[in-house]
């Protein structure tokens, strides 16, 4: 069943703006209560408690971190949320320096319209290059 594009794109919304927040437990609670949250192709983050961990690892890296929706992109079952997130490692141990970085979020959605599943994507060579000089 093809989701309902409007309901769709204001449920990313929202999650763009808890992403925004800076409360990882409002990222979470966009996800199923074991929803998955994979990164890079990384060891999965299960569970709600487990993504909060997660979400809050980048705020710590980038206390001022900001993400932005560049896209939706909406394919028969297919969802692709596709963003930019910007911050400064300013962190413990930080370097200082801006990132700018783009990706996307492949989502499977569950029955109650949370994030079952979440691919995320980005050029994390590129990530570590600005952590390391700056955008």
């Amino acid at each position: 069943m093809r989701p309902d594009l409007d309901q769709l794109r204001a449920f990313a919304k929202r999650y763009t703006a808890a992403w925004c927040s800076m409360d990882p437990r409002r990222v979470a609670e966009h996800y199923a209560p074991e929803g998955r949250l994979t990164i890079n192709d990384g060891p999965p983050s299960v569970g709600r408690a487990a993504i909060t961990e997660t979400a809050r690892s980048f705020y710590v890296a980038l206390p001022d971190m900001q993400v932005y929706m560049n896209d939706l992109v909406v394919d028969g079952e297919r969802i692709e949320f596709h963003w930019t997130f910007t911050g400064t490692n300013t962190g413990p141990g930080g370097t200082g320096n801006a990132v700018r970085v783009t990706g996307y979020e492949g989502w499977t959605l569950s029955a109650e319209g949370l994030i079952a599943d979440s691919q995320g994507h980005y050029d994390a060579a590129e990530y570590a290059r600005q952590l390391a000089h700056g955008v």
